[in-house]
């Protein structure tokens, strides 16, 4: 087979009808753990739920897996009510994937299939009173990978899609160009990077369909003064870390450039949940004596928290957070 750029590759691998890793290999949960799964999952959605400075009538999970964290987050608003019983004032969440809507999913969870990538469903739109999660999202948005040649140029990688050989295509194109320029600049024969013109794209396409509300995406990421130089594409099966080999095997991942998206404030996980009450601080041990069950729950919570504020783990995720305002899309 001829080699593709990795970009297509990527894509085909993850979200190929029929043969992509997200279609028929399972949920995310089949293969590693995300701070949405569990006990981390539930705390995570209390935090998120108290981001927005304002009243919020849907709740989207974008890129939900089979609807983990929109079930917590359900669980968190209205541990009792059934969906039969919801008024027009009840906030809906809303869960968003590329597959059918999973067997045993809360009912009062709405799903929505989505095309993958970054493409969207027509069904996202005009959202107001909104709290948007894209809770590792882009770093599944499939981009232009490139490598510095002995010449000291950009070069489009490609790659084979059943072996994962790879080889150093053209230039890049000038779009790609323009970006690594701005934001990734690297003349060093041997250097990578992930070009990451289609994350930005897909964020902005993600905010334009918000009229009123707060969104956040929460990746694995880097800035302008940590760019790795060996880039960070990587990928996953069945719990372990493996070669990325595009054939649908193993999902296919590259941390996200977040500080070229279009947001009011990128910060580290850590300081982000700090700052909606997470703190990881374990109980005075004299309430042991006085108030056993109470001791044992905080304990309990401290513990789940402290996974959540881990800087070498889910504490190293980052946040970029964007607040729309009426008709004020940008």
């Amino acid at each position: 087979m001829d080699p593709l750029p990795w970009r297509e590759a990527w894509h085909a691998a993850l979200y190929a009808a029929g043969q992509g890793f997200y279609v028929t290999r399972g949920g995310p949960a089949a293969h590693f753990t995300t701070a949405a799964h569990g006990p981390t999952g539930a705390a995570l959605a209390r935090a998120l739920l108290r981001l927005p400075e304002h009243p919020v009538r849907v709740v989207v999970d974008l890129g939900a897996g089979r609807g983990e964290l929109a079930t917590h987050l359900v669980e968190v608003m209205d541990p009792t009510e059934p969906r039969a019983r919801r008024t027009p004032d009840t906030t809906r969440v809303v869960a968003v994937d590329v597959v059918d809507r999973p067997d045993g999913l809360d009912d009062r969870v709405d799903w929505v299939r989505s095309p993958g990538g970054s493409v969207l469903p027509p069904e996202l739109t005009g959202l107001r009173d909104a709290l948007v999660i894209a809770h590792e999202w882009l770093d599944v948005v499939p981009c232009t990978v490139a490598e510095v040649d002995t010449d000291g140029v950009l070069r489009e990688v490609l790659v084979d899609p059943t072996t994962g050989l790879e080889s150093l295509g053209p230039r890049l194109r000038d779009a790609d160009r323009r970006w690594a320029e701005a934001h990734w600049p690297t003349s060093t024969p041997g250097d990578r990077l992930e070009i990451g013109l289609a994350r930005d794209e897909a964020w902005a396409d993600l905010v334009s369909r918000v009229e009123d509300g707060t969104l956040i995406a929460v990746d694995y990421g880097h800035t302008a003064t940590e760019r790795p130089s060996g880039g960070t594409l990587t990928a996953y099966a069945s719990g372990r870390l493996t070669t990325p080999v595009p054939d649908g095997s193993c999902d296919v991942t590259a941390h996200v450039a977040m500080d070229t998206l279009d947001a009011d404030e990128v910060l580290n996980q850590r300081e982000a949940l700090q700052a909606l009450g997470l703190t990881g601080t374990t109980p005075p041990h004299t309430v042991a004596t006085t108030d056993p069950l109470a001791y044992l729950a905080a304990l309990e919570r401290a513990s789940i928290e402290a996974r959540l504020l881990a800087r070498d783990g889910f504490g190293g995720f980052r946040w970029a957070v964007k607040r729309v305002r009426g008709h004020d899309v940008t």
